[in-house]
């Protein structure tokens, strides 16, 4: 089964490999473009070579300090969780910052062309978090097996692992989202507000920080901080089997969550081939149909992983709960029902078809004050439906098999990671694309510009 796992992990490299290629194989438009694009990406390259310099030096010496206190496994898998994560948001931003002018380009033919430019290069990210988090577990609870490490002593490696991961989140993550935003907001002042000049505007030089920080905060960022969780996500869970079972059993609740984690990285790649624009022409529309078919085919495979690796009729006891295999599928289910209802809350919360927006827009025709007062309430509310369902998630998932029944269910919903990834990182290149547009062809130059541009 761990050769299964494997064998899912490198499938999702492999598909990002393939839709890299494809997206790189694109037209980069016109002379104009590719200058635009080639600062976006010198910039963001500039900011992640000197970040990730800064965290090469603490992790090396968190490296040395795990190394004498817990171990070399525990310091190798440190290390493995470290380089992993930043490899997976280096990539996704190499691959974002080029796929922003070719989506650009791709948008000038078709709508359905630009979609499918931009939804790869986000899949592509997506894919290489899925995998390569997949990969970094079993590869190295294989190698552990094989050094004859077991039980309790797999605890301490599998942890190091996680925090590997977690240092370069906390870094990638909280840099790059503060550089997004002081970015952002330092080119709306300067440009709409002191000099009247529309957003992405070519004569504003805040425009290329801005979008430089929608690659290393919303997409490379991001990439990290999922990659971590995904890791943390699943090993916390072997690592409850660990604690739990013995014998066989433990064997197998270490190895289900990773089974979970295989068929589910499939089910995605699988499901990206379904985000084509309909008969309506909706963008949203045809990401959503991507998703669901994602979560639906995934909630399909969970039933055979779970009666292959543990049995639906085998009867498990966890300080006083009592459960079967069956239940721990209706609790891997809730996990696949709550990611898919988080994602449709926070689409009527940020979508303009809905009440939340056209309320702020309208706060906004009586003044700055009426505007904030507005999006703090409408902001609280979006926060209050999430965590209700994220109780009545803990509590049914609880009343199905305990502790182990929430961890099955936080497994499932990070199973899906590669797909909400891919609508994640979407963003950001579609983003940078429109700036590319704007400034390539909208925007207006006047010879004295030239200087500021």
């Amino acid at each position: 089964m761990l050769w299964i796992v494997i064998g899912c992990g490198v499938f999702a490299l492999l598909y990002g490999a393939y839709a890299g290629k494809s997206v790189l194989a694109e037209s980069a438009g016109n002379e104009r473009m590719q200058t635009i694009a080639a600062a976006i990406q010198e910039g963001a390259a500039a900011y992640l070579n000197r970040q990730y310099t800064t965290i090469a030096i603490v992790g090396v010496v968190i490296a040395v300090l795990v190394w004498f206190m817990l171990g070399a496994y525990a310091a190798i898998a440190f290390v493995i969780g470290s380089v992993l994560s930043g490899a997976a948001g280096y990539i996704g931003m190499y691959i974002s910052v080029r796929a922003n002018v070719r989506t650009a380009e791709g948008a000038r033919h078709s709508l359905a062309k630009g979609l499918d430019i931009a939804f790869k290069s986000g899949a592509i990210t997506g894919m290489l978090v899925a995998g390569l988090a997949l990969l970094a577990i079993a590869v190295y609870y294989k190698i552990l097996l094989s050094l004859g490490v077991t039980g309790r002593d797999l605890v301490g490696p599998l942890v190091a692992l996680g925090f590997g991961a977690s240092l370069i989140s906390i870094f990638a993550r909280l840099g790059g989202g503060i550089f997004t935003k002081g970015a952002d907001v330092g080119a709306d002042l300067v440009g709409k507000v002191e000099a009247g000049i529309p957003e992405d505007d070519p004569r504003n030089p805040a425009v290329i920080a801005d979008n430089v920080g929608d690659n290393v905060g919303d997409c490379a960022g991001m990439a990290a901080d999922l990659f971590e969780t995904y890791v943390v996500s699943m090993v916390a869970t072997m690592v409850l089997g660990l604690l739990f079972f013995t014998g066989d059993q433990a064997e197998a609740f270490l190895i289900y969550p990773l089974m979970i984690g295989g068929v589910c990285v499939v089910t995605s790649v699988i499901s990206t081939f379904f985000v084509k624009l309909g008969a309506s022409q909706s963008i949203m529309g045809a990401l959503y149909k991507g998703f669901i078919v994602c979560a639906v085919l995934s909630g399909i495979a969970l039933y055979p992983v779970t009666s292959y690796v543990l049995g639906m009729d085998t009867t498990f006891d966890v300080l006083g709960a009592t459960f079967t295999g069956m239940n721990l599928f209706f609790c891997g289910i809730t996990g696949l029902v709550v990611t898919g209802l988080i994602i449709w809350i926070t689409e009527y919360y940020t979508s303009t078809e809905y009440r939340p927006v056209r309320s702020i827009a309208k706060a906004s025709e009586t003044g700055h004050g009426t505007n904030v007062i507005q999006g703090l309430a409408i902001s609280l509310e979006a926060t209050a439906v999430p965590a209700l369902i994220i109780c009545a998630a803990i509590i049914v998932t609880y009343s199905q098999a305990g502790l182990v029944g929430i961890a099955i269910a936080v497994t499932a919903m990070l199973a899906l990671a590669g797909m909400v990834v891919a609508l994640d990182a979407y963003g950001p290149v579609t983003d940078n694309a429109g700036g590319i547009a704007e400034m390539a062809g909208n925007a207006r130059r006047r010879p004295q510009d030239d200087g500021c541009a």
